[in-house]
């Protein structure tokens, strides 16, 4: 049980490392989305998704082990929590003291991200109502009422206000 322990400790520990690089980047990117600069944001994403597959790959690690402990402990592999495996290490107060540590920064750490990432998409929500806005602010320019010129029967012959050619059209 003892080298299982270990195994958990040293898979959550690679865990929260992949995490804080992934909260790195996170943190790069809430400056890139304010710059609006799309390049180094698709680069940072590209980096991210790299993180996310290392961190997949330690999260099964993470599975076999606690699959391998509810086994041994004779525990529901499905329920068994860590919450529950550091309770059941009280006579072992070294590895729990270890356990319950390395749970803790992992969870300090994946919460910064998860807030990081929740004002990003706020960020990039903004930015894309903006968009949206200016594109809606020039077709309206582009439509904008005729002018009003009457003839002596009184008839509007005025002319419909236009950008010109020149202008941005969003259909093409």
């Amino acid at each position: 049980m003892a080298s299982i322990i270990e195994n958990l400790v040293l898979v959550l520990e690679r865990e929260n490392t992949e995490y804080e690089q992934l909260l790195g980047l996170s943190m790069r990117k809430t400056s890139i989305i304010v710059a609006g600069k799309p390049q180094e944001l698709e680069q940072i994403t590209d980096e991210e998704q790299i993180i996310v597959n290392r961190v997949q790959k330690l999260e099964k690690d993470r599975q076999q082990a606690m699959d391998e402990i509810a086994r041994v402990i004779n525990r529901d592999v499905t329920t068994i929590r860590l919450p529950d495996v550091i309770r059941i290490l009280e006579r072992r107060p070294e590895a729990q003291k270890k356990l319950a540590e390395v749970y803790d920064k992992l969870k300090d750490t994946v919460h910064h991200v998860e807030r990081v990432n929740r004002q990003n998409r706020e960020l990039i929500e903004n930015a894309l109502e903006m968009v949206q806005f200016d594109l809606n602010l020039l077709q309206a320019a582009r439509k904008a009422p005729e002018t009003a010129n009457y003839n002596r029967g009184a008839y509007n012959t005025g002319t419909t206000m236009d950008m010109g050619e020149g202008s941005f059209d969003a259909k093409q």
